[in-house]
């Protein structure tokens, strides 16, 4: 089981702040393609994987990311600030 954590508009779109999935996949991007496949709101929020960060276990990664051991994945725009 993954503790999957959505934030700001990904988090609107899918409409829950977090979800444990059991899953096969390999990679965050195996993950994402898993979960497009669910419902529409999964396809809308991974539409645009540009405007999209991800955290494996509170580690900022990319979506080759493996996904052995891994007990969390956050998802969440790009942090702007100054």
């Amino acid at each position: 089981m993954i503790e999957v954590l959505y934030f700001a508009w990904v988090r609107e779109r899918i409409g829950v702040p977090r979800e444990r999935i059991e899953t096969e996949a390999a990679t965050v991007m195996d993950l994402i393609n898993e979960l497009k496949l669910r419902e529409e709101r999964y396809a809308w929020a991974f539409d645009d994987l540009t405007s999209l960060r991800v955290a494996v276990d509170q580690e900022l990664s990319g979506f080759d990311a493996a996904l052995a051991g891994v007990r969390e994945i956050a998802f969440f725009p790009p942090m702007t600030g100054g």
